[in-house]
């Protein structure tokens, strides 16, 4: 094989695009579900906070 077939085929292949775009797409999906938790933690730390000052 030459270089240039070498570059060509090299230029062609998509494979290496395809594992970073799904990489972006599972970070993205990390973070939302990252958010939803811290989300929803800090509502459930407010409510058990009030339901034990009630106790009190």
């Amino acid at each position: 094989m030459t270089l240039k077939r070498k570059w060509a085929e090299f230029a062609a292949d998509e494979s290496g695009a395809t594992a970073i775009e799904y990489g972006l797409i599972a970070a993205g999906i990390a973070l939302a579900i990252i958010e939803i938790i811290y989300a929803l933690g800090t509502n459930l730390v407010a409510k058990l906070q009030s339901l034990a000052t009630a106790l009190k």
